[in-house]
């Protein structure tokens, strides 16, 4: 069983082949995919008139602040008009794929982050409310897995619910990490627009789970939360992850060959 991230602007970032190849690898030992979508989130942020906000943490990661109504349109964006895109996407190719939110079934539960520590405007370190992010605590693999049974393939949207109920936005790779843990999938694959981590220009083909840990400082951002999810994974079991390029020819099986992608493992 493999646990796919796709980024959210689907259609527009992958190689035309990709579908079939999902189909194909979905027949043969289950897929379950989980996708992002913060580009096409903050585009209809601008569109409703809300500004996107972003904060930067003491050790330099930069991420979305949500708000009240930054989580509602996160909400409406991710777990309706992507998740169904894709859904839609897979159907019309033959993939009878059912779309979740985190939400749903207590798929992803998280807790609500009660302050985030940031680097203000003067460089100093401030503490502000933690808004409507969340820290995952728990997949429910079982149900995800009853669905597999059936024949269908998952396609979870990064939306989870706090212990009061609210819906949290958590980061799609780590959310990721969690399910391909609490599923049980030997493989996480991470689909980006390049081949997989490069470090001076060279791609890093393989690294052991230390050597990524060691590592994941020394990155830039995005590919920083790739790593981290990467190492997440396997510490909770995982046997492999990848990070491989979605705008090449069969992406996904490439991937599961090692061809020309970043594997990280035990």
């Amino acid at each position: 069983m493999i646990t796919i991230k796709i980024g959210g602007s689907v259609v527009d970032d992958l190689h035309p082949s990709t579908i079939a190849d999902i189909k194909k690898i979905a027949e043969t030992e289950g897929v379950i995919l989980v996708h992002g979508g913060g580009k096409e989130v903050t585009k209809v942020c601008k569109q409703l008139g809300k500004e996107p906000e972003f904060v930067t943490s003491p050790s330099g990661i930069k991420s979305r602040y949500t708000d009240k109504e930054t989580a509602e349109i996160f909400t409406m964006v991710m777990s309706g008009r992507i998740n169904k895109t894709i859904v839609q996407m897979l159907q019309k190719n033959g993939i009878n794929a059912i779309g979740l939110s985190g939400v749903d079934a207590k798929v992803i539960e998280a807790d609500r982050k009660k302050k985030l520590l940031i680097i203000n405007e003067k460089g100093r370190k401030q503490a502000i409310d933690g808004g409507y992010t969340g820290k995952i605590t728990n997949v429910n693999g079982e149900f995800i897995k009853s669905l597999m049974e059936k024949g269908l393939t998952p396609v979870i949207s990064p939306i989870a619910i706090s212990e009061e109920s609210d819906f949290l936005n958590v980061d799609g790779d780590r959310a990721a990490a969690y399910v391909a843990g609490k599923v049980g999938s030997d493989k996480v694959l991470f689909i980006t627009n390049v081949d997989g981590l490069l470090m001076d220009d060279k791609l890093v083909t393989s690294l052991s789970l230390e050597e990524a840990k060691e590592i994941r400082p020394k990155i830039g951002p995005g590919m920083e939360k790739k790593i981290l999810a990467s190492t997440e994974a396997l510490d909770m079991g995982v046997k492999v992850a990848l990070i491989a390029n979605g705008q090449k020819e069969n992406p996904i099986s490439k991937a599961i060959d090692h061809d020309n992608c970043t594997v990280i493992q035990k």
